[in-house]
């Protein structure tokens, strides 16, 4: 018999999470089932509502990266077995209507995001001990067996994010263009390192731009050319590219600041390739954009069309990404795990139920 109820993260207010109890999930449709999480982690996104960025009403339940084991399922799921243990992309996708066929499931006209209440859309997210998931059929993922659990937690979200961020403009690239052009990352948080990650298979040469000088070295080690927001990135891009300016910047922040650098640092016939979550009006100058023939991408990730070739880069590039996933804590120090996050003490936590793989060292797993 399923419990009554269960622990669970849950927003009060601006830069407030308490773990609560709340009633056990119940299948609602024929393509739900039920999911006993054994792994969820914070996302630089759970901050957008928890700094009160997204003005969110208080109480529901937040996380949207998590993995864990199938314990109830409705009649319409037939692809996954009770026992099965998936992961379980942000986004929920029918793989059927316009947007899914296209490749294009992040717009799923059936989709539903977990745990971020504000927009329509939006169910309990997973930083609980269970979690309803609509549409599990075509959803959910089959863990793997050659990577770390606490690892699989990246490919909910940032994993696939960076990927995208990094293929839109630089996959399928002639030898000339890999080891000519000139690419940027703006910001190397956790979804920058992921996108640096990605875009070092893909080009020589990354460089990455941060006012945080921790960052950076971490940047570094995995392959990029830092470069401090404060020692004029511009000048130094367009010194590595004979005055030209970026082929491709990446822009992760999420910030009109940040945009405004890419900008700037694009060469004319550039491509800006923008995964940050904008939670404000940018401005554009129509003609500098027109003089500069620049084309840009926004948007969220379609996290389950590309979700197969984003597993196979993880999986072989894991031990540059092991240490994003280095701070496991129990459930139940949700609430300062979510301070430490919020004030760069942690580069990313990964909550395991009760006190159950508190303390695994990651980077051991994968010998990183």
């Amino acid at each position: 018999m399923p419990p009554k109820t269960m622990r669970a993260v849950v927003l009060k207010g601006d830069f407030d999470v308490a773990v609560e109890d709340r009633p056990y999930p119940t299948i609602k449709k024929p393509t739900d089932a039920i999911l006993k999480v054994s792994s969820t982690a914070l996302c630089g996104s759970d901050l957008h509502f928890y700094r009160g960025h997204l003005k969110c009403p208080p109480d529901f339940i937040c996380g949207h990266e998590f993995v864990g084991e199938i314990v109830e399922k409705g009649d319409d799921v037939k692809k996954f077995n009770i026992g099965d243990k998936v992961v379980v992309p942000f986004y929920t996708a029918c793989g059927e209507c316009f947007y899914c066929v296209r490749g294009q499931a992040s717009r799923c006209s059936k989709g539903e995001l977990f745990g971020n209440s504000a927009p329509a859309n939006t169910i309990d997210g997973g930083q609980a001990e269970y979690v309803r998931c609509p549409l599990a059929d075509s959803t959910f993922v089959l863990t793997p067996k050659n990577i770390p659990e606490e690892m699989l937690v990246l490919m909910a979200d940032i994993f696939p994010t960076g990927y995208f961020a990094a293929s839109r403009y630089l996959k399928n690239l002639s030898a000339r263009d890999r080891k000519e052009f000139t690419v940027v990352c703006v910001g190397c948080g956790p979804v920058g390192i992921c996108a640096i990650t990605a875009a070092l298979t893909m080009v020589d040469k990354v460089y990455v731009v941060d006012s945080v000088p921790e960052r950076l070295k971490e940047a570094e080690k995995i392959g990029a050319i830092p470069i401090n927001l404060n020692d004029d990135p511009v000048s130094k891009i367009k010194a590595a590219s004979d005055g030209r300016g970026a082929d491709v910047v990446m822009e992760v922040v999420g910030h009109a600041d940040a945009f405004q650098l890419a900008f700037e640092m694009i060469r004319p016939w550039g491509c800006i390739s923008s995964i940050g979550v904008h939670t404000e009006m940018i401005n554009m100058n129509g003609l500098l954009m027109y003089g500069k023939n620049v084309s840009m991408a926004f948007g969220r990730c379609p996290v389950r069309s590309i979700f197969e070739e984003a597993l196979e880069l993880l999986v072989q590039e894991q031990k540059k990404v092991a240490f994003l996933c280095g701070k496991t804590m129990s459930l139940e120090e949700a609430p300062q795990a979510y301070r430490d996050f919020e004030q760069r003490k942690v580069t990313k936590v990964v909550f395991k139920m009760g006190n159950e793989g508190t303390g695994v060292n990651v980077a051991e797993k994968v010998g990183a």
